[in-house]
This record gives structure tokens, C-alpha cells and sequence, in this order.
């Protein structure tokens, strides 16, 4: 199949990650007009005046006509809504995706609002962003060399899914595809439940009536663990509902890995609390280093 055109992106959600696409395509070569849409019309107005975008639009029809891409990069419980927008007024040949981070949920979105429409929709999740939120965070070199996953539908057709793949690829990413249950499930393991780790360490920090003291003699251990606690909690708030059940699998295995902590701790098992570690060790040095031999 030969290469999809891309003359005509609209983004809805220009911040971080969708700034973050519109600044890696204007490096490239044959850059798309960018339209941006948001709720927020300041955030608009700053990514215009950063160059970000070429162009804002509040009017969904006139901002998506003859457009070749339409890139929803919201928080995921604002998809549905968005895609009921952009329905009446959705050409035959323009295409959809998503950036969310859970996908059963967008599919059956795409599925239930777009109808027979559907098939222009792909999901996708790039595995790349920042603890700050926003246009101003936005960085051209944000995706290069990081993963992408298209979960496209057994109905999303094979023009969506080039045109869907080559925008990532123009960003520098490396794409891959697997189904939207296999995504959800590997991600509650790898990034939802270290999120909600982290929100729940800080929270509880920050509770405590020493918390002051305990913040003053936090050092680069506690920062590392709950640095991506400053990411948005909206954003967080909508995935955590969105893959609570994958989620709940998560917590109850890492309940079962905590409880195995703190018996060996009761039973001054030094033996069983090292050989624990070393495992923990030898696995985190072998993904450090890009040998996932497990």
C-alpha cells in the first residue's frame, strides 16, 4: 500500500501530548496544517502564539472539514463526547485516533457513538510523556525512539491504520499493534498500578502531622518513586476508573507481594527478604539494560 497523505491535522486536547505531535511534525518534512480544539481557550491561544498550531477553531465542523486525521488527545472520559461531536460532520476519508492510555473502554466508544462509522477509528497510546501538563511542556522530541500501540478494531480499515501508523512514525516513534484487552491488561501492570502507588505514598506522606519533616528529609530514592505523582490528576482519575478492573487484578497481586514483605519482616527472614531483593534486582537491571529475558 503506498503512503498515506496527511495534509490536514486537527488535534483535540493540545497539550502536552497532542503539542508534543504537532511540534514533531513541523520538524518533519511535508508538515500537515495543524487545527487545534479545546475546551480551554487560553491553552489555544498560548499554542498559537508558540507556533505550536496554525490554527484554533471552538467549531467542530468548519475545524474538521476536509481533514485527513483527527488526533483526540483528552483525558479518555471526554472521547465519547468528543466523537458524538465530530459524527455529523465526519468525512468518508478522514480518520480518527486516540492517544488515551486505556483502550476497551475508547473502542467501545468508537464502536457505540461512530456506528458504521467506526471503521475510520484506530486506538492508540504513546508510551512517552512527562510529569508536567500542558502546551508549554509540549516537546518536538517527546516520541522519538519511544513505543507507540495501535489497538485498531477488526473493522477499522487498512487506509486508518496506515495513515494512523505513519503519524507516529513521522513523530519518530516505534509502532507496534495488539488487541485493546492485551494493552489494558499489560499497562495496569506497568504504568497504572506504579501511578497509584505513587499518588498513594505521597498522599499518605502528606497526611501525617510530621509531614513537613518528612518532605525536609525526602531525598533522591523518594523522588524517584513518586515523581510521576505530578502528573495530571484528571488524567489519572479517568484512566484508573476506566481499567479499574485490570486494576484490581494488579492491587491484589501487589497486596500478595506486600503481605510477603511484612511476614518475612515479622519472621526476621533475612534469607527469604534477600533472595526477594536479588530477584527484584537482577529483573530491574536486565529491563535497565534491554535484556527481557525473564
Amino acid at each position: 500500500m503506498k503512503k498515506a497523505v496527511l495534509n490536514k491535522l486537527v488535534i483535540f486536547g493540545v497539550g502536552l501530548i497532542g503539542g508534543s505531535v504537532a511540534l514533531a511534525l513541523k520538524k518533519a518534512a511535508n508538515s500537515p496544517r495543524i487545527i487545534g480544539i479545546g475546551r480551554n481557550a487560553d491553552a489555544l491561544k498560548t499554542a498559537l502564539e508558540l507556533g505550536v498550531i496554525d490554527g484554533a477553531s471552538n467549531n467542530v465542523a468548519e475545524a474538521i472539514h476536509d481533514a485527513d486525521l483527527i488526533l483526540i488527545a483528552t483525558p479518555v472520559a471526554q472521547t465519547a463526547a468528543i466523537l458524538a461531536a465530530i459524527k455529523p460532520h465526519l468525512g468518508p476519508n478522514t480518520v480518527i485516533t486516540d492517544a488515551g492510555s486505556t483502550k476497551s473502554d475508547v473502542l467501545a466508544y468508537a464502536q457505540n457513538v461512530l456506528g458504521e462509522k467506526s471503521n475510520q477509528f484506530v486506538g492508540g497510546h504513546p508510551i512517552a510523556g512527562a510529569e508536567k501538563s500542558g502546551v508549554t511542556a509540549a516537546m518536538a522530541d517527546l516520541y522519538i525512539n519511544k513505543n507507540v500501540v495501535l489497538t485498531p478494531s477488526a473493522d477499522s480499515s487498512p487506509h486508518a491504520i496506515l495513515l494512523t501508523k505513519e503519524l507516529w512514525q513521522a513523530c519518530g516513534a516505534n509502532v507496534s499493534e495488539m488487541s485493546a484487552t492485551t494493552h489494558d491488561s499489560i499497562f495496569a501492570a506497568v504504568s497504572h498500578l506504579p501511578h497509584l502507588l505513587a499518588f498513594a505514598l505521597v498522599d499518605d506522606i502528606a497526611s501525617r502531622p510530621n509531614a513537613a519533616q518528612l518532605f525536609g528529609f525526602a531525598a533522591s530514592g523518594f523522588r524517584d518513586f513518586t515523581r510521576i505523582a505530578g502528573s495530571s490528576p484528571e488524567m489519572w482519575r479517568d484512566i484508573s476508573l476506566a481499567n479499574k478492573h485490570a486494576l484490581l487484578n494488579e492491587l491484589n497481586a501487589y497486596e500478595a507481594e506486600l503481605l510477603t514483605l511484612k511476614t518475612m519482616l515479622k519472621n526476621d527472614d533475612s534469607a527469604g527478604l534477600q533472595a526477594l531483593f536479588e530477584r527484584a534486582s537482577v529483573a530491574r537491571n536486565a529491563w535497565a539494560h534491554g535484556q527481557n529475558n525473564f
